[in-house]
């Protein structure tokens, strides 16, 4: 687990920082973690794409990156890292399946997220309240887009009996996914072009059903209203 000395927790609960909720995919990841934990927390927001930015997150986090959380033992930084961390605190909350099996694979595919898709997030990044076209495809995006449907197929076959996230009831593996269900939003992708049979569509109407993916939407909103961005 990274972990650095110095971090705090403010009487309320956690100290969560993000990045700009439009752009801040990572930011989002452990946001919903810790919303499905119910545990109290503040946010301490950082604009992103300034001259100052990366200096203002340097003092929050040493890997000069969002997200952080700041706990009674130090600070935690990157998400996978903070959600693991979540998961042990509020083992109540369920962020991992019970089962092992299933278990196994929310841990499997949301590491291959974490450290994967890179032609995703260069060609389609999160710009959560616009509208866009699709970008130029290319073998690589297109590769990702169809690994990303298989993905959600298979895991909803396979675990999802449940209810309607990836293994049926919401996981850390629905927080790694969630900010890929913006962009095929955002971008308009036709999914079906790419090998879905409804399942990676229906996906995302899950993922923008939930209360919490509407806050942080307001968030962002109201981020970019303040910048004249929209």
């Amino acid at each position: 687990m990274t972990m650095a000395e110095g971090g705090s927790m403010t009487g309320t609960g956690y100290t969560l920082v993000i990045g700009d909720k439009n752009y801040s995919s990572w930011s989002l990841r452990p946001w919903l973690a810790i919303k499905a934990c119910g545990a109290p927390f503040e946010e301490e927001r950082i604009r992103l794409r300034q001259a100052d930015s990366k200096a203002e997150i340097f003092r929050h986090s040493p890997s000069g990156k969002v997200p952080a959380l700041k706990t009674d033992i130090g600070v935690i930084y990157d998400s996978l890292s903070i959600m693991e961390y979540l998961a042990e605190q509020h083992p109540e909350a369920k962020l991992w399946p019970e089962s092992r099996e299933a278990r196994a694979a929310a841990r499997s595919i949301s590491a291959e997220m974490h450290a994967g898709f890179q032609a995703l997030r260069n060609d389609m990044p999160m710009d959560l309240i616009s509208q866009l076209p699709m970008p130029e495809m290319n073998e690589v995006l297109d590769n990702n887009i169809r690994r990303i449907i298989t993905v959600w197929h298979d895991t909803r076959e396979r675990f999802g009996q449940g209810g309607p996230f990836l293994l049926g009831a919401f996981t850390n593996a629905d927080a790694m996914y969630a900010p890929v269900a913006t962009r095929f939003r955002t971008y308009g992708a036709p999914l079906a072009d790419f090998g879905d049979d409804g399942t990676a569509a229906a996906y995302v109407e899950t993922i923008y059903a939930m209360p919490e993916m509407a806050d942080w939407r307001r968030g962002a909103e109201t981020e970019m209203r303040e910048r004249g961005l929209v």
